[in-house]
C-alpha cells in the first residue's frame, strides 16, 4: 500500500484543530493500515518525525431514508504526536 493511500484526510473537528497547537494531528486513515504503515506514511508525506500514534476504530452510523436503512462506512482515525518543535505546514492555517 502506497503512503499516499494510507493517509486519507485530516480531521476537521473542533477538537482536532485545537490539538494542532500542542503538536497532535488527527487523520482519517485506511481501515486496513496498521501503526507501522501509518507512521511511515506520515513521515514520508509530511517530512516530520512521529513519536506516538493513537488509533480509533469508528463504526459507521445507521442512516434511514423512509423505511430503508443502511450504514455509512466504518473509518479509522489516527492521532499522531510529533517530535517537539515540529509542525505540518500544510495544516497550520486551519487552526
Amino acid at each position: 500500500m502506497s503512503p499516499y493511500d494510507v493517509v486519507m484526510s485530516p480531521v476537521m473537528s473542533e477538537k482536532g484543530l485545537m490539538d494542532i497547537e500542542i503538536g497532535k494531528y488527527a487523520f482519517y486513515v485506511h481501515p486496513e493500515a496498521n501503526r507501522t504503515q501509518i507512521k511511515d506514511a506520515i513521515e514520508i508525506v509530511f517530512d516530520v518525525d512521529v513519536i506516538k500514534i493513537n488509533l480509533q476504530n469508528l463504526r459507521g452510523k445507521v442512516k434511514t431514508m423512509g423505511r430503508h436503512s443502511g450504514r455509512s462506512p466504518k473509518r479509522k482515525k489516527a492521532i499522531v504526536t510529533l517530535k517537539p518543535g515540529q509542525r505540518i505546514q500544510e495544516l497550520e492555517g486551519l487552526a
